[in-house]
């Protein structure tokens, strides 16, 4: 067996029995973040493969939309849709919370009105076509996705974070604390056992001695 650091203690009765307490406290505080790791690494890849697929709908979503603004532009000419899009501009207004996933407090965005009906937009629905109308549905969309995106990925950030945290706990009770408690309670029942035999040995001789008096 390799040698293993002992814990320094004194070799008496009540501190290997506080060593055995440690132990077992150590294996449930272990056994606890072990699970937890494996409930967060389960989150992260969750939410990692959402990810993933959001980042497809948005990819998709803003290649429809540039479509779209490609057949207004079209349409109407630089001139106008530079100016009915510079009328339609507005601030984003996003709301945040945060929610519990096993401790981790990760964000939830909400973006506010980005979704509006054409007669809302600001332009004119006069001067421009539906496809101007159909490129502005598009983009609330993806801005939606983004919105979403942003979220996802301060949660993977979070997680991840937590999740070597979990680990570098658990190899370290594993690896470190939980042999090195082992090896003392080992070693202290060693020098007890010791201590029998000099104890029986002294003894045997003592009563060898009385006996020849």
């Amino acid at each position: 067996m390799s040698q293993q650091r002992l814990i320094r203690v004194r070799p008496t009765k009540i501190e290997l029995i506080r060593l055995k307490r440690r132990l077992s406290l150590a294996k449930r505080v272990h056994s606890i973040v072990k699970d937890r790791l494996l409930i967060l690494t389960m989150e992260f890849l969750q939410v990692a493969k959402e990810n993933v697929e959001l980042r497809e709908r948005l990819v998709e979503k803003m290649g429809e939309a540039y479509r779209a603004l490609g057949l207004a532009l079209g349409q109407h000419g630089s001139e106008q849709l530079d100016r009915e899009c510079l009328v339609a501009e507005r601030d984003l207004k996003i709301s945040a919370s945060t929610k519990n996933v096993m401790g981790v407090r990760c964000p939830m965005l909400e973006a506010e009105g980005i979704r509006r009906r054409a007669s809302e937009r600001g332009y004119s629905l006069f001067d421009t076509s539906a496809y101007l109308d159909e490129a502005a549905r598009l983009f609330e969309e993806s801005l939606e996705i983004m919105v979403e995106l942003g979220e996802m990925k301060k949660t993977l950030d979070l997680l991840g974070f937590e999740i070597g945290r979990a680990k570098r706990i658990t190899n370290a009770l594993e690896h470190i604390l939980i042999p090195r408690i082992m090896a003392s309670i080992k070693y202290l029942q060693m020098k007890f056992e010791e201590r029998e035999r000099e104890e029986k040995v002294r003894l045997k001789r003592l009563k060898i001695i009385l006996s020849r008096r």
